[in-house]
């Protein structure tokens, strides 16, 4: 019996010794222009952020681009609305108070250098928000203790149900891989109606929650998908390489595509306080 006991241990050390973090070798391609724009009916949502593509094993932080034309054209109307970029937030945002209207057509263009990209959406109709509810749940080995969010609806659409949520905690974006809230109607369009429940994020008694609610464009709703199927890729030998999110921005003019991607839709907002 002592025998086998030591043989065991000396054999997991012997496979312990022989494991080795193996790096992926990825090839390096040429830095790309990328591009995340937002057009709702809400106008302090609307924004562009224009930055340069890293490698994989980059660590270097976040560097915008200031010296892009940017503009939104109102597609049913021929109206130009200018952007402009704000050195305090690295965006550009618009030049004047105008927000997208339901029912319209918008296309995103960003100048840069020989480089004219452009990228165009429909803002949809906007889902319901009829309240939201809070309980106390017990910590068990797949939550954490506390207070959870559950969000009251209706989506009384046939077709182009896609939908993000986002959550906003003390005026604090969640926006770690596990917080992007994406669903469509695979499953039916009555999980508002009875109730849905925000069930990976906790808070705590005194905290104010704000839930914003967007309806997207198919095409937008692809790329928040694939992106959110990428953060969780945790490199393991059975996952698949890295690749970038399928984007919605196309090359007009110039000889460089852009990646990134721009969502045009309705966004409704709640809020409640956990007391």
């Amino acid at each position: 019996m002592k025998f086998l006991k030591y043989g065991t241990i000396l054999m997991m050390l012997f496979l312990s010794a022989c494991l080795e973090e193996v790096r992926p070798v990825l090839q390096s391609a040429p830095f790309q222009t990328v591009i995340e724009g937002s057009w709702t009916d809400n106008r302090g949502l609307n924004e562009v952020i224009i930055s340069r593509s890293r490698n994989y094993y980059d660590s270097t932080g976040f560097k915008a681009i200031e010296n892009a034309e940017v503009y939104i054209v109102h597609e049913d109307r021929q109206i130009r609305y200018d952007f402009q970029f704000v050195n305090s937030s690295l965006k550009y945002l618009p030049q004047t108070n105008v927000a997208g209207r339901q029912g319209q057509n918008y296309s995103l263009h960003v100048k840069l250098g020989n480089e004219h990209y452009v990228s165009k959406g429909t803002l949809l109709e906007s889902p319901k928000i009829d309240s939201l509810s809070y309980s106390f749940k017990e910590g068990n080995l797949v939550r954490d203790e506390g207070y959870y969010i559950t969000l009251h609806g209706k989506v009384p659409f046939e077709e182009n149900n896609y939908y993000r949520i986002k959550v906003i905690r003390n005026d604090t974006l969640l926006n770690r891989r596990g917080d992007y809230l994406l669903f469509d109607d695979t499953f039916g369009s009555d999980a508002l109606e009875d109730g849905f429940d925000i069930d990976n994020i906790v808070f705590r008694k005194g905290d104010v929650a704000r839930i914003s609610f967007y309806r997207l464009n198919k095409d937008a709703y692809d790329f928040l998908e694939s992106l959110q199927g990428f953060l969780f890729n945790d490199g393991g030998l059975f996952s698949p390489l890295p690749e970038n999110p399928p984007s919605n921005i196309q090359l007009l003019e110039g000889e460089k595509a852009a990646l990134g991607y721009f969502m045009v839709g309705p966004v409704v907002t709640e809020t409640i306080t956990i007391e």
